[in-house]
């Protein structure tokens, strides 16, 4: 038994550097290229098709009105879905339908009222989200200074989480009466490089925006 013990006691030495070496697959020299993901991931998006969103508002943020929304929506711009706004410090939730360049929009009491699309875009137009001049494609391809941080799953996909300085202007497309540059935080899929989450960091809080169920078949008509 004495003859063991120092067998035992390197085994448990060297099982414990083993434990503590550090995971190659996790160390900053093997995650990609942050600004090749961020390029990629701008092409990937301008092909979707359709998608579900969801945009959540968190924190007091000036001059947006818009505190969470979500839906489907196609590349055309037809949109449909729900959304609460701040209307005199007040929460409102409304339902929306977007087809061509009409805006239907039911309040919580009575029925739709059509407006021009154009009405809506200094509170929120999902209609731009998915169109390559407008929306996130657009954000993703102005991104500056893409660094990759770390592996890390969004609902069960596996992703890269890059950090990043997105354009006011641009972001204005997903986010209304956006200015200056916004640091942003990016979760682009390993798979595909479709965007799958993006948290934008703002005066007075952050803007999260997720997007799943890409290139589903969706019909949205009129009410």
């Amino acid at each position: 038994m004495s003859r063991l013990r120092p067998v035992l006691a390197l085994s448990a030495v060297l099982f414990a550097l083993v434990a503590c070496t550090p995971d190659k697959a996790a160390s900053s020299e093997n995650l990609p290229p942050g600004d090749t993901l961020v390029k990629d991931s701008a092409a990937a998006m301008r092909e979707i098709k359709t998608t579900q969103f969801l945009i959540g508002a968190d924190g007091e943020i000036a001059g947006l009105s818009l505190r969470r929304a979500e839906g489907t929506l196609t590349k055309e711009g037809s949109a449909k879905g729900t959304a609460q706004v701040e209307q005199s410090g007040t929460p409102v939730e409304l339902e929306f339908v977007i087809v061509g360049d009409k805006i239907h929009l039911k309040g919580p009491t009575g029925g739709y009222q059509t407006l021009p699309l154009t009405l809506a875009s200094s509170v929120y137009d999902p209609s731009a989200i998915l169109d390559p001049d407008r929306g996130i494609a657009k954000v993703l391809g102005s991104a500056t200074g893409a660094t990759t941080e770390a592996s890390e799953p969004v609902d069960g996909k596996d992703a890269w989480r890059v950090a990043a300085t997105t354009t006011g202007a641009d972001l204005a497309g997903l986010i209304p009466g956006m200015t200056n540059s916004i640091p942003a935080k990016l979760w682009i899929a390993d798979a595909d490089k479709r965007l799958l989450k993006a948290t934008f960091t703002l005066s007075g809080g952050t803007v999260t925006v997720t997007f799943k169920e890409f290139d589903a078949p969706v019909t949205i008509s009129a009410p």
